[in-house]
C-alpha cells in the first residue's frame, strides 16, 4: 500500500482506470458467454436488470474518465447537466400547475446554475447555505406571487425537495474535486471515485443480503428488500472496501473505513427514501413514463449519491478542518 501511495498522480490514475476497464471487460465477456443460455421467468427478468446495470457501469466509468480529463471545472459542468436532467425527471412525475411555471424557471435556470457557479468559485460557506436558506424561502415567495393557493404547501414542498435532492445534494459531488489537502495535490478526483465506489458497493451488497437473509422489511409498503440487517451488512462491506482503497485518498486506513461507512450508510438510506417518493408518484422506476415525460431513469442511478455526497463532503471538511 505504501508503494501505491508513493506513485505520482498520473500513474495512480493509469492504474485505477486499468483496473476499472479491465474488470468491466471481464464481466462483459462473461455476460456474453452467459447470454448463450436460455432464461425464462424470473431468471430472464434478473438478467435484463443485470444487463441494464452493466451498461450503466460502463457509462458511469466513461463519464468518470471524461470528468477526469476535463478537470474540476469540466466535471462541475458535467454534474450540473446531471442535476438538470435529474430535476427534470423528478418534476415531470410530480403534480404541478400552470402557476408553478415561474417557480420552475427559478429552479432550473437561476438556482441550478448559481449553485454550480458557487461551487466552481469554491465559496463553500455560501454554497452550504444558498439553497437550504435563501432558495428555501425564495421558492414559496415566487409561487405566492402567482396567486394560486390550491395545494400551495404540497406543490412548493415538492419543488423544494426536488431542488434539495437533485441540485443541492448532487452538487456536493464535484465540490469534492475542489477540496485542497496538503500533499494531495492533483488527486482530488480520487475522493469522488472513492465515494461512488463505496455507495455502489453498499447498494449491491444490501440488495444481495436482502435476498439471502430472511426478509424483515422495515416498511413493507415502500420496499420489501430494505431491512436493518441488510442495510448494516451493505454499509459494513462497503466500509471495508473503502479501507482497502485508502491508498488513493488522503485518509489513513481507519479514517477511510469510517468515512466509507458514513457515505455507504447514508446512500442506501437515501435510496430507501427515494423509493417512498416513487411509490407516492405511482411508479416503480423514475423512467417508467419515458414516452410521455422524457424521464429515462437517471434519478434511479444518482439518488443514493445525492444523499451520500453532502454528508461525506461535510464530514471530510469537518474532520480535516478544510
Amino acid at each position: 500500500m505504501g508503494s501505491l501511495r508513493s506513485l505520482d498522480p498520473d500513474k495512480q490514475v493509469a492504474l485505477l482506470f486499468a483496473i476499472l476497464f479491465g474488470t468491466l471487460m471481464l464481466v462483459s465477456t462473461g455476460a456474453v458467454l452467459y447470454s448463450l443460455r436460455d432464461r425464462v421467468g424470473e431468471a430472464g427478468e434478473a438478467w435484463t436488470r443485470f444487463l441494464r446495470d452493466l451498461r450503466a457501469a460502463w457509462v458511469g466509468t466513461l463519464l468518470f474518465w471524461l470528468a477526469w480529463l476535463a478537470g474540476p471545472i469540466g466535471a462541475t459542468v458535467l454534474f450540473g447537466l446531471f442535476s438538470f436532467l435529474a430535476l427534470r425527471e423528478f418534476i415531470t412525475l410530480q403534480h404541478t400547475r400552470r402557476s408553478d411555471h415561474r417557480t420552475l424557471i427559478l429552479a432550473f435556470f437561476i438556482v441550478l446554475p448559481l449553485q454550480y457557479v458557487i461551487v466552481a468559485l469554491r465559496h463553500f460557506d455560501l454554497f452550504t447555505v444558498f439553497i437550504p436558506v435563501y432558495v428555501f424561502f425564495a421558492v414559496p415567495v415566487v409561487s405566492a406571487m402567482a396567486g394560486d393557493p390550491h395545494r400551495f404547501l404540497e406543490r412548493n414542498a415538492k419543488i423544494q425537495w426536488g431542488i434539495v435532492v437533485c441540485v443541492y445534494g448532487l452538487s456536493h459531488a464535484p465540490a469534492l474535486l475542489l477540496l485542497e489537502f496538503q500533499r494531495y495535490e492533483g488527486r482530488s478526483a480520487f475522493l469522488l471515485f472513492f465515494l461512488v465506489i463505496v455507495v455502489a458497493v453498499a447498494q449491491v451488497v444490501q440488495e444481495l443480503a436482502s435476498r439471502r437473509l430472511r426478509r424483515r422489511p422495515v416498511a413493507r409498503q415502500i420496499s420489501r428488500s430494505f431491512s436493518f440487517r441488510a442495510w448494516l451488512i451493505g454499509a459494513v462491506v462497503a466500509a471495508w472496501v473503502g479501507a482497502a482503497l485508502y491508498w488513493i485518498t488522503p485518509f489513513k486506513a481507519g479514517q477511510a473505513l469510517s468515512m466509507a461507512f458514513v457515505a455507504a450508510a447514508t446512500g442506501t438510506l437515501g435510496e430507501f427514501v427515494m423509493k417512498a417518493l416513487k411509490r407516492d408518484a405511482g411508479v416503480h422506476h423514475w423512467g417508467n413514463r419515458s414516452s410521455v415525460t422524457g424521464a429515462v431513469g437517471l434519478l434511479d442511478r444518482v439518488a443514493p449519491l445525492c444523499f451520500a455526497a453532502p454528508v461525506f463532503f461535510h464530514s471530510v471538511r469537518w474532520y480535516f478542518r478544510l
